[in-house]
């Protein structure tokens, strides 16, 4: 018989989790960039594809876990919490620095002309993924043990309607050097340590982990909580299911209409798009809760367990994957060009398919497995490393 009471885990957490895992690594890991599939591409500024909802969902998660980690310390401000709080969001900066520094000490291994110390500061990136993560987990954490959770809802309104704002008046849904999000990190952070869009044929210093646009990812993690929390005050998992659905609609529904005035885009992180990818992840988890927690149907979903339980960890080993993959040289083909490990799978899975872009896709996937393998041996030996 299916069991609808709440067990101590929620599997279909750890499965969205694990989907998402897999599916930042495998949208960013393609053969090559100039042949992918149009639904494994983000969008060009405005608009969303399937590419554009991984990130999203991963940040959802990671504030319905917050909800289940804040809830061990009663949500209450003290030195230990303070110091888990600080020492994750110390831990995933330098992380995402260090991995910079990674690749560019594999460059400087066969590039003579580039110096590691002067690039070292020189030109770090200073925002990027790892380090949105730190700064939504700190103020997220921070709103959470400051004020009352009834009031977490209207916080999370509020932002979003001054993020709105901010860009309505600014700029900011215009992809130039006028936009809002641009002009501030330029003058905090400086040109060299921003990542350069590129869009309608244009590169243009606009960080999409930039300053202005985690105040809407704070806003995105406090709903992933406030799920966390629906999960803990009900107890059945089809009262779950049912609460959480209807809330993920409403938020679909709003979002969809408010992109008529806010428009949706991922690389500014606009409220609308907060709304719309929340909705959906609260729609997606509902229907997991309900297939895997009460009707058991979870034998398709171990795959995704794997990355579902050392989540970060595996997201860092992919990282640091692809840079040895694409730096490490193994030596030269017959026409001198560099044989990496990227290389060599690509090539391979060019000369078993028809085009460019089912062998960019194959070799995504390639990858995916490859780093799947290490997440899959933590599992089976029940390890689970916290970041």
């Amino acid at each position: 018989m299916a069991k609808t009471q709440n067990n101590k885990r929620l599997l279909a957490v750890d499965i969205l989790r694990g989907i998402t895992i897999a599916g930042m690594l495998l949208v960013n890991n393609p053969g090559t960039w100039s042949h992918i599939y149009a639904p494994l591409e983000h969008a060009e500024w405005v608009g969303l594809t399937p590419t554009d909802l991984v990130f999203p969902f991963f940040m959802f998660v990671m504030g319905v876990s917050m909800y289940f980690s804040l809830r061990k310390f009663h949500f209450k401000p003290s030195k230990d919490v303070m110091l888990k709080i600080c020492r994750r969001t110390i831990v995933l900066f330098l992380i995402g620095w260090a991995v910079q520094w990674f690749g560019l000490a594999l460059r400087c291994i066969y590039d003579p002309e580039a110096s590691f110390f002067a690039d070292m500061f020189g030109k770090l990136r200073i925002l990027g993924v790892f380090q949105r993560l730190a700064l939504v987990y700190f103020f997220g954490s921070m709103i959470a043990i400051l004020f009352k959770q009834r009031l977490i809802p209207w916080i999370i309104g509020l932002i979003l309607i001054v993020y709105a704002i901010i860009l309505g008046t600014g700029h900011g849904y215009e992809f130039s050097l006028q936009n809002i999000l641009s002009r501030v990190d330029v003058s905090v952070l400086g040109e060299e340590h921003m990542y350069h869009e590129s869009a309608f044929g244009e590169k243009l210093a606009l960080d999409p982990e930039g300053i202005l646009s985690t105040l809407s990812c704070i806003a995105h993690v406090l709903i992933g909580f406030m799920v966390g929390k629906c999960l803990i005050d009900y107890r059945d998992n089809r009262d779950r299911v049912m609460y959480i659905a209807v809330w993920g609609s409403v938020m679909l529904l709003v979002g969809w209409l408010a992109q008529y005035g806010i428009p949706c885009s991922k690389k500014a992180w606009t409220s609308s798009y907060v709304l719309i990818t929340c909705g959906m992840a609260s729609c997606i988890l509902a229907m997991l809760i309900y297939f895997i927690d009460i009707k058991g149907r979870n034998r398709w979903c171990r795959f995704f367990q794997a990355f579902g339980v050392n989540p970060l960890f595996c997201y860092l080993v992919g990282t640091i994957l692809a840079i040895v993959f694409g730096r490490v040289r193994l030596g030269t083909d017959a026409m001198g060009e560099h044989i990496t490990i990227h290389s060599l799978i690509y090539d391979g899975w060019q000369a078993v398919t028809t085009t460019p872009e089912a062998a960019s896709c194959f070799y995504a996937i390639t990858f995916v497995l490859i780093t799947w393998v290490f997440g899959y041996i933590l599992y089976k030996k029940k390890i689970y490393i916290k970041i």
